[in-house]
């Protein structure tokens, strides 16, 4: 037979496989079928045979299947990243195959079949620039080329074992990824030559089991990903957020973000793509744009999920609190005295240290993931007010062996505090995001997404909190602190007989007498630190006493105490404070209770 002959019984025999099949279920008529007769902008000039291009019943390179192309020698840049428990070496068998076109670098029309001087003529020599053309640099795609065994998924618990993993998704003969592993190169039928669906991360979640994926947000909501606001011009290959799925946020080939494949290069992109008001439910973007924010000049940093909290370099990404692949949706509304709140849909499988400064990969109350950034670390952020004891240690200011304390971490059994407006009361435990949240966020009364992103109000408080010394006086000015506290018992001098003397009289913030956070039991006392008493010193100065120049509030009972200091240029030396109508009511109440009243 010849060169003739076998053209047209090659062109015969494709038409046949054509009509036998339906669509791209075939190599015929897909982006593979570079022949003369193929859709793609690439594909050859005069050559009619389909198969010719990486087949050839004679003179095949010794690998299977009779293949028609040689190898490239090209050294690849690798998938690396600090996440990866495998270890990946350069492409081999089937990728090598693959990337004989797919890397760029070597002639379409070179085939072995052929005299090196007379290649197949096509309309382009190489692949063309763009998502198929892979180059030297696989950094950015998704890894091949290692071993997918027992062992591996043994130490990621986020793998699955190789033996569970669907049959539909060959490993090599060896156990190893290739690119033909995900891709069969002879069926479109699904898009992109895929052996298992992409819609809803079908292919992904084969070998990925993703701790919280299956009820997270973005594997089951039904929001249409049009009007994203970084990218609104790219289709996704389907219209719903779940139908994305992984591709959401990821590109298994050629991702701008090498490491974990991501959409974007700036890593908040990635998020707020969606969550601008546009495909998601909340405008974060808006959120953190506001005056105090968990953004601002941080967001430049980068997050890695291996970061160490007690040594990384400061940064603030959504990720830092938020796990994208377990998120869910926050159904909180108003609420008030929350007792010991615990992780919620949001902020589910993040990691967190704990209160005795131990790493959790999975934080069980809100305030961990708040420690891991606020507490220990190399680069925490400057007081803002100087005070007698200094700490920035958030993890020691909410200890509850500490002197005095916001209850954060634990209930304070404090019975001096009587203003707590129900169904707050002594005993009750709050979070950090009932002070720090956003000023409009919906379990505060607003209308907003609920947690931290960004307020009007400084430091990323819900509501206002004035610190200025001289301030008047209002609900307004220190309606943080009337949130939970009632101004009226406050102002009534219920538990402090001085309090509207100090408030209201001379104009003295809270925030002067009182450290909102608490004082370490390492640098403070219950006599002299109970109460949240650490004075701001920009306003309080050392006063002349018989002990010396001091700056000092001594407890001295229920409801009553005595300061030395200055304030305002009025000197305190051992200044008595006593609430005689509290403590005598305290002081009945108590003898009834022995039995020894007359």
């Amino acid at each position: 037979m010849n060169r003739q002959h076998y053209k047209v019984l090659a062109s015969f025999m494709a038409i046949a496989f054509a009509s036998a099949c339906f669509g791209d279920e075939s190599i015929v008529n897909s982006k593979h079928d570079l022949s003369a007769q193929g859709r793609g902008a690439v594909r050859a000039v005069t050559e009619n045979e389909i198969c010719i291009f990486c087949h050839t019943p004679h003179n095949a390179a010794p690998q299977t299947p009779l293949w028609n192309r040689e190898n490239p020698r090209t050294h690849y840049r690798i998938y690396n990243s600090s996440t990866t428990d495998a270890r990946i070496d350069q492409p081999s068998g089937p990728s090598k195959m693959c990337l004989s076109c797919h890397d760029g670098s070597m002639a379409l029309g070179n085939v072995l079949s052929r005299p090196v001087t007379q290649p197949i003529v096509m309309t382009a020599r190489t692949i063309p620039p763009g998502n198929a053309d892979l180059t030297n640099d696989l950094s950015d795609d998704h890894p091949i080329g290692f071993h997918y065994d027992r062992a591996l998924s043994n130490m990621d618990r986020q793998l699955r074992a190789p033996e569970v993993v669907s049959p539909n998704l060959p490993l090599g003969e060896h156990g190893e990824m290739h690119c033909t592993t995900c891709h069969d190169p002879h069926n479109n039928e699904l898009g992109d030559f895929l052996r298992v669906t992409d819609q809803m991360s079908a292919i992904c979640v084969s070998c990925h089991d993703l701790n919280g994926w299956e009820h997270a947000s973005h594997a089951t909501s039904g929001k249409r990903t049009t009007g994203r606001s970084v990218d609104p011009r790219e289709r996704l290959k389907y219209t719903k957020v779940r139908d994305n799925g992984c591709i959401n946020c990821h590109k298994i080939h050629s991702a701008p973000s090498r490491e974990r494949l991501l959409r974007f290069r700036q890593e908040e992109d990635n998020c707020l793509n969606c969550h601008s008001g546009a495909v998601a439910s909340f405008n974060i973007a808006a959120d953190i744009a506001k005056r105090s924010g968990h953004f601002g000049g941080l967001r430049s940093g980068i997050h890695d999920p291996e970061e160490i909290p007690f040594s990384m370099r400061r940064h603030v990404e959504c990720v830092d609190c938020h796990n994208p692949h377990a998120a869910q949706p926050n159904p909180i509304g108003t609420v008030r005295g929350t007792l010991g709140q615990t992780v919620k849909g949001p902020n589910l499988h993040v990691k967190g240290v704990t209160l005795t400064g131990r790493e959790t990969n999975r934080s069980q109350f809100t305030y961990e993931i708040c420690i891991k950034c606020h507490g220990d670390g190399v680069s925490r952020p400057r007081l803002r007010t100087s005070r007698d004891i200094s700490q920035t240690n958030t993890r020691l200011e909410f200890q509850p062996s500490n002197p005095s304390f916001h209850p954060v971490a634990g209930p304070r059994r404090n019975n001096d505090v009587v203003s707590l407006i129900s169904p707050l009361r002594v005993g009750s435990v709050i979070t950090c995001t009932d002070c720090h949240n956003s000023d409009s966020a919906r379990s505060m009364g607003g209308q907003g997404a609920n947690g931290p992103h960004g307020s009007i109000y400084e430091p990323l408080l819900v509501r206002n909190y004035e610190t200025d010394d001289f301030t008047v006086e209002s609900a307004e000015a220190y309606s943080l602190c009337y949130g939970c506290h009632s101004r009226q018992s406050i102002l009534g001098d219920e538990s402090f007989p001085r309090h509207r003397r100090h408030i209201v009289e001379l104009r003295t913030p809270c925030s002067v007498c009182h450290d909102a956070h608490g004082i370490y039991r390492g640098q403070g006392n219950s006599v002299n630190n109970s109460s949240l008493i650490n004075f701001d010193l920009s306003v309080v100065m050392p006063a002349d006493s018989p002990q010396g120049r001091r700056v000092e509030y001594q407890d001295s009972g229920r409801f009553a105490g005595n300061c030395t200091l200055t304030c305002h240029g009025f000197a305190h030396v051992n200044l008595p404070y006593l609430n005689t109508t509290r403590a005598g009511a305290s002081s009945r109440a108590s003898k009834l209770l022995r039995g020894t009243s007359r």
